[in-house]
């Protein structure tokens, strides 16, 4: 694939997980990084660190996406360091990828657990991205991570998947509105990853990845780096005119 050099791109949740590895792909391909942490700073240091290594620029941003009334100080921070540390004006990707996990049966989901799922999976995601947007070049492009888990039923993740398959239409607006401005809006959807994701549910539960890889045509777990190299696709020339579109990442899970 071609290198995508004098772009940068705004990764949420860029510290661990599919986010790290979305970040450092995104480094190698040839763009500057602007990565978030919600908590972890010595996670999101050594990321920005192995991206200069690679001779791209990158900087961290502390970012909290369920907290709505910080949005426009982050953005502002994001403007400086566009300005100062990347000579830039404007970004050209926002990938959306910060979240968080944890399976709770319909029965037992709370008022609270349900704010929780929606200000972070769909509230806070959208209202980053129209901000994101209004700073965005024309010809860039927007990435939502959701899950593969709206398509199919996994138990105990009901809400989980239905912020996620909301965000799906979300994305295909976005698309619609955008298009004039030559805007792309894409989703990838991964199924099962071995990550810290949900208290690593699926790395430290042999059982569960018996059962992913039973109902995998391609005979093993996903791994974060197979999700990196979607997203690298759809922040790049490549992919100029695919957009609306939801890229499910699982090895053919239940075919």
């Amino acid at each position: 694939m071609t290198k995508t050099t004098g772009k940068v791109a705004l990764v949420t949740g860029g510290n661990r997980g599919l986010g790290k590895d979305i970040a450092i792909t995104l480094g190698r391909n040839g763009l500057d990084v602007i990565l978030t942490y919600r908590s972890n700073e010595q996670e999101a240091r050594a990321v920005t660190d192995e991206i200069r290594a690679l001779g791209r620029k990158c900087a961290m941003l502390q970012f909290d996406v369920s907290k709505f009334e910080l949005f426009d100080g982050f953005l502002g921070d994001v403007n400086n360091l566009l300005r100062d540390a990347f000579e830039r004006e404007r970004i050209d990707y926002l990938i959306n990828n910060a979240g968080f996990g944890k399976s709770i049966a319909i029965d037992e989901l709370t008022h609270e657990d349900f704010d929780a799922f929606v200000n972070v999976h769909f509230k806070g995601v959208v209202f980053l991205t129209q901000k994101a947007l209004r700073m965005m070049n024309d010809g860039g492009g927007v990435v939502f991570v959701t899950a593969a888990g709206d398509r199919y039923n996994v138990p105990n993740y009901a809400a989980y998947a239905a912020c996620k398959g909301a965000i799906e239409v979300f994305s295909r607006y976005v698309a619609k509105e955008y298009g004039s401005r030559g805007i792309r809006a894409n989703t990838v959807a991964p199924g099962g990853i071995v990550t810290d994701f949900n208290n690593a549910a699926i790395r430290s539960n042999s059982k569960a990845q018996e059962w992913i890889i039973a109902q995998t045509p391609m005979g093993r777990l996903g791994e974060a780096h197979d999700i990196g190299g979607i997203v690298g696709l759809w922040c790049s020339d490549e992919s100029r005119w695919l957009t609306g579109q939801r890229l499910e990442a699982t090895g053919g899970f239940n075919l």
